[in-house]
This record gives C-alpha cells, structure tokens and sequence, in this order.
C-alpha cells in the first residue's frame, strides 16, 4: 500500500511517499479501513514541519475517511462497504475530558492516517453523514468537531446569541456555518477584503479587517450595541486574545481553540475578571460530540467548505499551500 512518512527532524522536504506491507485481518473489536481521504490542521502542520518532535517514519494526518473493508470478530457497530471518519482522540469515547495531550492522536503520538489501509479499533472511527465525499467527511475529524464543541457542548450556542469568529480557516468556517445553522448572528473577521466578502455570502451579517482595524474589539462592540457578542471562537491566541476578551459581552464564553499568534503573550486578566466572562480551553472533542454533530449535519444542508484538493503524492504542496494562507476553508487530501 502507499504510505507518507516524515523523516526526522521533520520538514515538508522530509515527507516521503512509499510502499509498504498492507494491514492483514482485523482482529476482535477491530476494523479494516480502505482510507480515501484526508484534511490538514495546523496540528498537522506543526507535526510535518518539525514545530512538534515525533518519532522517526511517522505516518503523518489526524483525520482519515474512508470504507469499511472487513470486520473482526464482535464488531457490530460497522460492516464491510460502511462509509467512516477517524475520530482525534481514539480512547475518549464520553464524558468529560481527559486527555491532555497528543500521545493517541493519529499523526502525532501514534500513526496517523496518510496511507491507503489501517486496522484500528471500531471505536476509532464513527460513521460518515449520509451523502457525503470522503473528503467531505474528513474535515470533520479535527477542523468540524473543534467548531461544534466550542459552540454547542461548550458554548451552549442557542437561536439568537451572536457569535465572533476569526479568520478564514476550517475551524472559524465552521463555527460560522454551525452558528448560522442554529440561528445565531455572525461577526467575522480577516485581514482579506476578497475573504471578507466570501465571508459575507457564508452568512456573515457583519465583517472586519482586523489589519485595517486593530481595535476590533471595540467595532464588535459598537455593532453589538455596546453589550458584546455572546460568543468567540478565539484561534489566534495572546496576539487576538485581548480584543476577544474586549469584544465579549459580561458573562459571555471565550473559547480558546488556538494559538496561531504564539504560545505566550501578556493577558488583561483583570478586563477579563471585570467581564465575568469564561474562557476555556478546549482540544477537538469525543467520540460522543462527533455523533452528535453527525446527526445535527444529517438533518441540514450543510456542506463544509473546501479550499482544494491534492492527491496524497503531493502532500508537501498541500502543506505549502496551507502555509501560504491564502486558502478559504478546508485543503484536502484524496486519493
């Protein structure tokens, strides 16, 4: 089977395609997957650049869709020809959270998902919204199911509430999506007038250039009323993190998905403190929120928005076009 590796220290140079032996039988409790399709996050990225260290050879990608090739022995959730989609935390199945780190990840501590065949365990994959394209589906691993737990498991996202995301990426896409299709009001951000006005046709009934405007915070404000939004998708970090605390209203729920600026940065905690604002952090989510999110998707007429496709060949010119940023929504690999 055709398999990527990433050499050590890693490097988008040090991806490399080859042959290996494919996976035989699964055994009891598992299933055998012939993998189609894959997404990129910047976990990935930090992973295939080299920003996080992982063993030598590892097969890079969190998330991998695909069909159901055999079942072993006990299995009966899934048969052969099932549509499925990997889950980001194989272990955590329900209830709250209780990893905390990446050591079960695909991709990261364990093999990941750039490779035509695997054997896991059923409860590593669920299956696909009805309808819908392995790469479809596949940007629901990571980018889909981060989005929904900040909002809605998390946020508690109800008809009305206002919403804050930033950016153009697959998790803000999302959150723009799900928040449109539960009734919520959206303010978007970008540094991109043309990204702006996408933004726009997505559902967006207020748009920002933070570049032009550094003092978002207080536009979102002023568009609000002066009360705030309800809610923000924070995936930038310490370097957005101030004008989201400024941009919530009193009481309102910060979700901490990201640090795109950086990993530290100086806070105004006591602006926070006075907001009485929450601020979580939060990593993708369970099995359980991925079901859940399957059914709400099944029962609407959302589609996730794809940037482009590449074939798994090419991996490495998927990675340069995510690193470029100028992409809109999800980039996938298919093959």
């Amino acid at each position: 089977m055709k398999v990527v590796t990433l050499k050590s220290p890693g490097g988008l140079d040090n991806l490399q395609l080859s042959e290996q032996q494919a996976p035989g039988e699964p055994g009891p409790g598992e299933i055998r997957v012939r993998l189609h399709a894959s997404s990129l996050n910047f976990h990935d990225y930090a992973v295939v650049a080299g920003m996080i260290p992982v063993d030598d050879g590892r097969i890079p990608m969190s998330d991998g869709a695909g069909v159901v090739e055999a079942v072993g022995e006990g299995v009966t959730e899934f048969a052969e020809g099932d549509r499925v989609v990997s889950t980001f935390f194989p272990p955590w199945l329900e209830g709250p959270a209780r990893l905390g780190n990446f050591a079960t990840t695909p991709g990261d501590g364990v093999e990941g998902y750039a490779r035509e065949q695997v054997v896991a365990k059923a409860s590593a994959f669920t299956r696909q919204p009805a309808g819908w394209s392995h790469a479809e589906s596949a940007t629901l691993t990571t980018a889909g199911l981060t989005a929904w737990r900040a909002l809605v498991v998390d946020g508690g996202l109800k008809a009305g509430d206002t919403v804050l995301v930033l950016g153009t990426g697959g998790v803000s896409i999302f959150a723009l999506q799900f928040a449109r299709l539960m009734g919520a009001r959206v303010i978007a951000t970008s540094s991109s007038d043309v990204k702006l006005e996408r933004l726009r046709e997505l559902g967006a009934e207020h748009v920002i250039n933070y570049r032009e405007d550094p003092e978002w915070g207080r536009t979102v404000k002023a568009l609000t009323g002066g009360e705030g939004v309800d809610q923000v998708v924070e995936v930038g970090g310490p370097g957005t993190l101030p004008q989201s605390i400024e941009a919530v209203r009193i009481g309102g729920h910060i979700a901490l998905i990201g640090v795109l600026t950086g990993r530290e940065g100086e806070i105004p905690t006591a602006k926070l403190m006075a907001k009485q604002a929450s601020l979580k952090g939060l990593i993708v989510g369970s099995r359980r929120h991925q079901l859940e999110m399957i059914r709400a998707l099944e029962a609407s007429d959302l589609r996730p928005v794809i940037d482009r496709e590449f074939p798994l060949e090419a991996i490495a010119d998927a990675f340069r076009h995510q690193e470029a940023g100028r992409h809109f929504g999800k980039i996938c690999l298919t093959w």
